[in-house]
């Protein structure tokens, strides 16, 4: 059992996720947008391979946010389609995901966008061809969803800090150009330039107050293929909400805590605090500007809540969730 912050441990235990068997797609729903890296390129591999399997697919075009909740909520409301498969970033995949929350209807997520940190998270291909051939063949199965103040969704997690600061300074011609490096590098920038700030935190009426560079509330504890692990007992259906502070004061600070993530470590240490809850209010001295899903959403408060297994999600048979 790992230990909290506060020497109390953590009760949360990780279990594994159910799963179903996704059952033959027929007929699915495609919604693209054109304006992510590479969702206009691998629009026709994708549907030429979801043909070739025998798919049947609607393509519908994004213009602007919030077009692909409206599209995934009125096409699919008659009940014709076996499941809805977006190609895009991480911003429209969360939103088709949230816009179906509740439903029984799959939601496929292509790798589409620059960091396709959630595609990345369960595990499917970074190949399209490769992509639509693991999820057709996969599994579906229920996760958590965390819901902000204005009812927008994330599936992956929000934060402040450093990993904002990293996507507000991947400019869009190195994110064409880098891909996830991209984020990489300004990361690496970012933690250089480490500015740590006071964080309020309120989790389930409880509160605490801690120094940090870089703050996220997670929903699903890996990132990058599995490759890092957020933090001990992180699930993506375990029905909570885990706060994750790193503070690095040192450059062999930030490196310690890279390498205790990627190999799992998550005995005591100074620069690493975990707290976890279901209705979470998050503040800062001074305001840091947040992410969620790699979104900007702006400096200010955030109060996220949990909705335990909302999202109705397709993942490989031999992914990570």
């Amino acid at each position: 059992m790992s230990q909290r912050d506060d020497g109390r441990a953590l009760d949360v235990v990780l279990r594994p996720v159910p799963r179903t068997v996704l059952p033959p797609v027929r007929r699915a729903l495609l919604i693209v947008n054109p304006a992510s890296r590479r969702g206009a390129r691998w629009l026709e591999p994708a549907t030429a391979e979801l043909r070739r399997h025998g798919v049947t697919v609607d393509v519908g075009l994004t213009r602007g946010p919030g077009d692909a909740a409206e599209l995934a909520r009125t096409e699919t409301a008659d009940g014709s389609y076996d499941a809805v498969f977006t190609l895009g970033g991480d911003g429209t995949a969360i939103e088709v995901v949230g816009a179906l929350r509740q439903t029984d209807i799959p939601v496929g997520v292509l790798p589409g966008g620059t960091g396709n940190l959630l595609a990345r998270a369960l595990g499917t291909p970074m190949g399209i061809r490769r992509a639509v051939r693991a999820l057709l063949a996969g599994d579906v199965t229920r996760i958590d969803l965390g819901r902000l103040a204005d009812g927008r969704y994330f599936a992956i997690g929000v934060g402040f800090g450093i990993d904002a600061r990293m996507i507000a300074n991947a400019s869009p011609r190195w994110k064409r150009r880098l891909g996830i490096l991209a984020y990489i590098i300004t990361g690496m920038m970012a933690v250089l330039r480490r500015t740590p700030c006071e964080v309020h935190i309120t989790t389930d009426g409880v509160s605490y107050t801690r120094r940090a560079s870089a703050v996220l509330v997670a929903n699903i504890g890996t990132l990058l293929n599995g490759l890092v692990t957020l933090g001990p007992g992180i699930g993506a259906a375990d029905g909570v909400l885990n706060i994750c502070l790193f503070d690095p004061t040192s450059l062999w600070d930030a490196l310690r805590i890279t390498r205790k993530l990627v190999m799992r470590d998550f005995r005591p240490d100074p620069a690493m605090a975990y707290y976890h809850g279901t209705s979470i209010t998050l503040a800062s001295t001074p305001l840091q500007a947040a992410q969620a899903d790699g979104e900007l959403l702006g400096a200010f408060p955030v109060h996220v809540v949990a909705e335990p297994s909302a999202g109705c999600i397709i993942v490989p048979r031999r992914g990570l969730i």
